[in-house]
C-alpha cells in the first residue's frame, strides 16, 4: 500500500525528527541535535523532553470522563471511607474525610456505580453517564443499615444541561444515536446548534478539528476527516462548536470528537444489522429513474462482534459495513465511449443499449478493529485500526447519453495507532497516542495516463445541436490524485492536584508526506470531422504530482478549576508549523529572468510559531442554573493544497504585460489564518422536566487565505495566495430539552448568524478580476450565510419495546448572487438576495422483539418525506428559483440538469439482531 520509505518508519523516529531532525529526511532520525537549529525550535523540544522525563511518557487528549461527588448521612454528615465502585470495572475510589472522591481515567459509556460502607445500607445508581473530558457529579445520601435491608437500586437524572460546560457544546451517547434518522457522523453534526451544513459559528468548512478518540484525522491536504464514521462504531459524540480548550489545535471554528466503541472482557455482543432503501421523488420528472425498485437502490450490511479475546484481561471488537448506493441521478446509456459519430454532416451513430444507469453511484467496504488490554498493573494498551475504500462516480450531466465516459474516482483510508493509559495514583494518569492517518483518493477514467482506451475513444465531443451539447462519444480526460500519509503521536499528564485544580498539560507533534496533482495531463487535437487525437502533454508526468513535507507541533497547559459549581477553564497553547519549502526572494522578479532586475534566488520558507491564551467561566446563579462566558485566539493553517499549488513561479519565467493568465500562484509562506472568539451563555434547568442554553457569540477572523496581486519588473502581473482575507460572525445559539415523561421528549435548537467577510472562497478575488469585475475587498455575506436555522426532534420511546422519532429541519436560505439578465453589467451585488426558506422532515420508527438472549429491532427510516427541492441547492441568478429562469436559451442544459435539486424523498427499512 505504501510506496515511501518515510510509510515504515517507527512513531518514535518520527517525533526525533520532528524535535531534532534535519529537513531532507522527515522520518529518518539521522543524528543528535545541532546547533544549527532555531533557538525556539530547541525550546519546543525542551519542553516536550522534559515531560517525558518526569512523567515517564506523555498522554493524548480526553478520551476519559470523571466522576466526582459526595457522600452524606441522613443528618447531611460527611461519611468517611465510602466505597464508591463502577461496576462491571475494577475502576473505584474511597470517600475522604470530607465525604469526597474522585474517579478519573472512567472510559465514556453508562455505567451503574455502587456505594457500600460497612453499617451502611448499600446503594446502587444505574444509568450514570459518563462523557469524555467532562466531570459527571454524583452526590449520594446513605442510611444507616436495616436488619435484613437489601441493596437500594436508584435511576440516575441525567440533567438536562450541563452548567459545568463554559462554551456551546452537545454530548450524544450511542444511544441518544441510534434513535436518531442518521447514519454517520457528518448527519449527527449537522443537527446541532450553531451548524449549518457543515459551517461552525458562521466559519469556513476547512476551519473544524475532527478527531477519534482525541486524536486528529484531519487531511493536512484540505482539512477535511481522512475517514467517513458510520454510527455503528460510535460510542459517544461531542460537538463544540463554540470556544475551546487549549489541547484543541489547527482550528478556527470548532470541534468535533468521536469516542468509538470498545469490547467487554466479560461477555460476548454480536449486532447484525441489514437494510435497504429506494428514491421516492413527487416529482418522476425532475430525476428519471430513480424510484421505489428491488434491489434497492441503497443496501447496507454491517455485522460486529465483541467480548473477551482469549488472553487474560484482553478484549477485542470488530466491525465491518457493506454499503451500496446508486443514488438518484440516472443516465442513458444511449452512447457508449468508442462511438464514431460525423459532426460535420450531423450523422450520430450510437451504439448503447439504451440501459438506464446509475450516475451517481458508490460502493464501499470499512471496517474497524480495537484490541485492548490490561494485564499490567495501572496500564490499559488499546491499539484500534479503522480502515475503508470507497469506488464511485460523481454525476455529470454532459455524459447522461454517454455514461461510461465518466472519471471514476476511489478513496482509500486507514486510521491506526497504539494508546497507552498509566494511572500512576489515584488522582493522576498519563497517556500516549501514536497514529497513522493514510488517505488516497484518485479521480480518473483509466489509472494509466498512457491506457490505449483514451485514444481509442479520441476526443470527448458533442454537437450544439444534439441534445443541448452532450457528450456523446469519447472519456473525461480529467485528472486527479492526492495522497496523505501523516504520523502523529500526542500525549498528556492529568493530575487532579489540589482538590479544586484539574490540571493537563500535553504536546502533539505530526510529520506529513502530502502528495497531489494530475498524473499525467491529456490533451486532444480534431483531426477530422471523425477523427481525434489524444495525447500526454510533455514532461507532465514529472511535473504534475508533486510530494510535500510539511511538519507541525503545539504543547499545551489547561487547568480546570473546580469550586462546587463555580468552574473557571484557563489554558495556553504554542503552536508551530514549517512548510519546509521555498519561494523567490524577490517577488517582482518570480522566475529570476527579467534582464537587468535584481537576481532572485529560491528562499525557504519561515517557521510559524503562535501563541494562543483561552479562557472560559461558568458562574452559577440558581442551583441548577448559571450563567458562562469563554474567550479565545485559534489558529489554523489553511488548507496545505493551496500552499503548495502551482508554486513553482518558474512557470512564470515567460510573464509578459497583457499575457496569459498562469492562475493564482501557491504560497507555501502563508501564515496561520486568526481568529479571536467571544461567547457569553445562560444555562438553566427548570424543574426535572426544561432545560435551556442560550448564549450569543462574535468572531473576529483575520488573515484568511485571500488573493493579491503582484506587478514585476516588467510591468507585468500575476496572482498569488497570501493572507488578505477577512470576516465577523454574530449570532445566537439557542438549545431547548423537554422532557414530559420518562417516554416522551421533545429538543429544539436554533441558530441566528450573520456572516460577513470579503470573499467566500480563496479565489473569489482572482476569478472577479479575471471576468473584468471590481476586485477590490468589500464586505458581503457568506455564501454559506444562512441567518435562520432550526433542529426540531421529537422522541417517543420505551427502552426494550420502541421507540420513533421525528426530526424536523428548517433553514431561510444562504444567499446568492443575483442579475437582471445576461451578459456585462448584469450581475448585481454579490450574495445580496436569499434563496428561499427550506423545510425537511425525517423519521426513524424502531420496534423491539425480543427472543430469549436475542433482540430482533425492525426499523424504518424516512429522509426528506415531504419531497423538499430547494435546501440551499442551486437557484438561477435571474429568477431566485431552480424550477424557472428568465433567459430560458440561455439556461437550457441547467433547466433540464436534475442535480441542481437536493435528494428527493428515500425511505429504507431494516433489521437489527443484537446478541
Amino acid at each position: 500500500m505504501f510506496e515511501n520509505r518515510q510509510d515504515a518508519v517507527a512513531a518514535a523516529g518520527v517525533l526525533a525528527v520532528l524535535l531534532f531532525g534535519r529537513p531532507q529526511e522527515l522520518l529518518l532520525f539521522q543524528g543528535p541535535l545541532t546547533m544549527k537549529q532555531p533557538i525556539l525550535l530547541k525550546v519546543l523540544s525542551a519542553l516536550t523532553v522534559l515531560m517525558l522525563v518526569a512523567h515517564g511518557v506523555p498522554s493524548l487528549a480526553d478520551t476519559k470522563g470523571k466522576l466526582a461527588g459526595r457522600v452524606l448521612d441522613e443528618k447531611s454528615e460527611s461519611v468517611i471511607g465510602v466505597n464508591v465502585l463502577i461496576t462491571g470495572t475494577t475502576i473505584g475510589a474511597a470517600a475522604d474525610a470530607e465525604g469526597r472522591y474522585l474517579i478519573l481515567n472512567v472510559p465514556a459509556g453508562v455505567y451503574d456505580v455502587r456505594f457500600s460502607a460497612v453499617g451502611y445500607q448499600t446503594k446502587l445508581v444505574k444509568e450514570v453517564h459518563i462523557n469524555a473530558g467532562q466531570t459527571t457529579t454524583l452526590n449520594m445520601t446513605i442510611s444507616e443499615e436495616l436488619i435484613n435491608a437489601g441493596e437500594v437500586t436508584t435511576v440516575a437524572e441525567r440533567p438536562l444541561v450541563d452548567t459545568r460546560q463554559t462554551s456551546a457544546v452537545a454530548i450524544l451517547s450511542k444511544d441518544d444515536i441510534e434513535m436518531l434518522p442518521v447514519q454517520n457522523l457528518a448527519d449527527v453534526v449537522n443537527l446541532q446548534a450553531g451548524v449549518v451544513d457543515g459551517h461552525f459559528a458562521g466559519g469556513r468548512s476547512d476551519e473544524v478539528q475532527y478527531q477519534v478518540d482525541g486524536v486528529s484525522v484531519n487531511n493536512p491536504y484540505d482539512n477535511t476527516s481522512v475517514i467517513q464514521l458510520d454510527r455503528s462504531v460510535l460510542q459517544e459524540v461531542q460537538v463544540i462548536s463554540g470556544t475551546f480548550d487549549a489541547e484543541y489545535g489547527q482550528a478556527m471554528s470548532g470541534v468535533v470528537n468521536a469516542v468509538l466503541r470498545s469490547g467487554s472482557e466479560e461477555r460476548f455482543e454480536g449486532n447484525l444489522e441489514v437494510y435497504g432503501g429506494s428514491y421516492a421523488p413527487n416529482r418522476t420528472g425532475d430525476f428519471p429513474h430513480a424510484t421505489v425498485s428491488l434491489p434497492p437502490a441503497e443496501q447496507s450490511f454491517t455485522a460486529s462482534i465483541s467480548g473477551p479475546a482469549g488472553i487474560p484481561q484482553t478484549s477485542f471488537l470488530i466491525n465491518a459495513r457493506r454499503f451500496i448506493d446508486d443514488g438518484y441521478l440516472y443516465g442513458e446509456r444511449r452512447f457508449v465511449p468508442t462511438d464514431v459519430s460525423n459532426f460535420a454532416t450531423k450523422e450520430f451513430a450510437p451504439t448503447g443499449d439504451g440501459t438506464a444507469i446509475a450516475m451517481g453511484r458508490q460502493r464501499e467496504w470499512s471496517g474497524q478493529l480495537k484490541l485492548s488490554n490490561k494485564s499490567l498493573q495501572d496500564v490499559q494498551l488499546s491499539y484500534q485500526a479503522i480502515g475503508a475504500v470507497n469506488e464511485g462516480r460523481q454525476y455529470a450531466f454532459g455524459y447522461r447519453f454517454n455514461p461510461n465516459g465518466t472519471r471514476a474516482q476511489k478513496r482509500t483510508s486507514l486510521v491506526h495507532g497504539l494508546d497507552i493509559t498509566h494511572t500512576l495514583s489515584p488522582t493522576t494518569f498519563y497517556t500516549l497516542s501514536l497514529r497513522q492517518n493514510y488517505f488516497y483518493y484518485t479521480d480518473h477514467a483509466f489509472t494509466s495516463v498512457a491506457d490505449p482506451r483514451y485514444d481509442d475513444a479520441g476526443a470527448p465531443r458533442g454537437d450544439p445541436n444534439y441534445e443541448l451539447g452532450a457528450i456523446i462519444q469519447g472519456y473525461d480526460l480529467g485528472r486527479f490524485e492526492q495522497k496523505s500519509n501523516s504520523y502523529l503521536v500526542k500525549g498528556s499528564l492529568t493530575s487532579q492536584v489540589t482538590p479544586l485544580h484539574l490540571l493537563k498539560v500535553g504536546f502533539e507533534a505530526q510529520t506529513s508526506s502530502m502528495l497531489f496533482g494530475a498524473p499525467g495531463t491529456l490533451a486532444t487535437e480534431i483531426l477530422g470531422p471523425t477523427t481525434s487525437n489524444v495525447y500526454i502533454v510533455a514532461d507532465s508526468l514529472a511535473q504534475n504530482s508533486r510530494t510535500y513535507y510539511p511538519i507541525s507541533g503545539a504543547v499545551f497547559a489547561q487547568d480546570r478549576m473546580e469550586v462546587v459549581d463555580f468552574l473557571v477553564r484557563a489554558g495556553l497553547r504554542l503552536e508551530y508549523f514549517d512548510a519546509k519549502s521555498t519561494i523567490p526572494s524577490d517577488l517582482e522578479n518570480p522566475a529570476n529572468t527579467i534582464r537587468g532586475a535584481p537576481a532572485s534566488t529560491p528562499r525557504r520558507t519561515t517557521k510559524k510559531f503562535t501563541v494562543a491564551p483561552r479562557l472560559g467561566v461558568s458562574y452559577p446563579i440558581t442551583d441548577a442554573g448559571a450563567l458562562y462566558f469563554s474567550y479565545g485566539h485559534f489558529y489554523q493553517m489553511p488548507g496545505q493544497g493551496n500552499l503548495y499549488a502551482n508554486s513553482d513561479y518558474y512557470i512564470l519565467r515567460n510573464l509578459q504585460a497583457g499575457s496569459t493568465s498562469y492562475g493564482v500562484m501557491g504560497n507555501p509562506d502563508i501564515k496561520p489564518e486568526f481568529t479571536v472568539q467571544y461567547e457569553f451563555g445562560f444555562k438553566q434547568q427548570f424543574g426535572q422536566s426544561l432545560g435551556v442554553d442560550a448564549s450569543v457569540f462574535y468572531k473576529d477572523i483575520r488573515d484568511l487565505l485571500g488573493v493579491e496581486f503582484i506587478d514585476t519588473y516588467a510591468d507585468a502581473q500575476y496572482a498569488r495566495f497570501t493572507n488578505v482575507d477577512f470576516g465577523s460572525v454574530y449570532g445566537i445559539r439557542l438549545a431547548l430539552d423537554e422532557r414530559f415523561s420518562s417516554a416522551f421528549a421533545i429538543s429544539l435548537n436554533y441558530t441566528y448568524q450573520n456572516a460577513l467577510g470579503n470573499s467566500s472562497d480563496p479565489r473569489e478575488t482572482a476569478n472577479r478580476a479575471a471576468a473584468g469585475q471590481d476586485p477590490r475587498p468589500r464586505l458581503e455575506p457568506f455564501n454559506w450565510d444562512q441567518r435562520h436555522t432550526l433542529n426540531l426532534s421529537a422522541t417517543v420511546s420505551v427502552p426494550g419495546d420502541y421507540s420513533a422519532t421525528v426530526i424536523f429541519r428548517y433553514g431561510s436560505g444562504s444567499p446568492y448572487t443575483p442579475s437582471i439578465g445576461s451578459g456585462f453589467g448584469a450581475t448585481l451585488e454579490t450574495n445580496s438576495s436569499p434563496k428561499p426558506s427550506w423545510a425537511t422532515v425525517d423519521f426513524r420508527g424502531e420496534k423491539v422483539f425480543s427472543l430469549g438472549s436475542v433482540s430482533l429491532a425492525l426499523f424504518v427510516r424516512g429522509f426528506n418525506l415531504f419531497d423538499s427541492r430547494y435546501s440551499n441547492g442551486f437557484v438561477f441568478a435571474t429568477t431566485g428559483s431552480p424550477y424557472y429562469s428568465l433567459t430560458p436559451p440561455a439556461d437550457a442544459a441547467a433547466l433540464q440538469d436534475p442535480s441542481r435539486f437536493t435528494a428527493p424523498r428515500r425511505l429504507e427499512i431494516g433489521l437489527g439482531v443484537r446478541l
